[in-house]
């Protein structure tokens, strides 16, 4: 079976992102490079030295996923276009749990739709959070 994770570009941030999520949700990294360990620029060369500690690629396991990332960084990459068109969808096992991930993760970002009852029987509610990751928690209430 084919599994899918998630994969995020940073504008230089992802080791400070990456620290909040682990704070968030346990674990630890799976991986970690920087751009001073990989092959160089795409194109050739050396990776120029301010860049070197940059995030090449790391690796958080959540739940049977894995939430990796980047420093998308020229001329490493192309520029990071930060928008609205995607968004983490997470369903926590418990209410409690629920309501922990939603304050974690928009402490310091914004809260787009309040973590509230809604008209499909689930608790739900959408932030952005100090990164600029959009994330969406729902928790189906249990059927009376």
């Amino acid at each position: 079976m084919t599994t899918l994770n998630t994969y995020l570009n940073f504008p230089g941030t992802a080791e400070e992102a990456f620290n909040f999520y682990k704070s968030v949700f346990g674990g630890e990294f799976a991986t970690l490079m920087r751009y001073k360990e990989g092959p160089g620029c795409p194109e050739g060369g050396e990776v120029p030295p301010e860049l070197g500690d940059k995030i090449l690629h790391i690796a958080l396991p959540i739940g049977a996923n894995m939430l990796m990332a980047s420093d998308a960084l020229p001329p490493l990459c192309p520029p990071v276009t930060t928008g609205s068109n995607v968004s983490l969808s997470l369903h926590p096992e418990s209410e409690a749990e629920a309501r922990r991930l939603f304050a974690a993760l928009a402490e310091g970002g914004q809260v787009q739709m309040p973590f509230q009852p809604m008209f499909w029987g689930a608790l739900f509610g959408m932030c952005a959070d100090r990164f600029g990751i959009l994330w969406m928690v729902n928790f189906e209430l249990p059927k009376a």
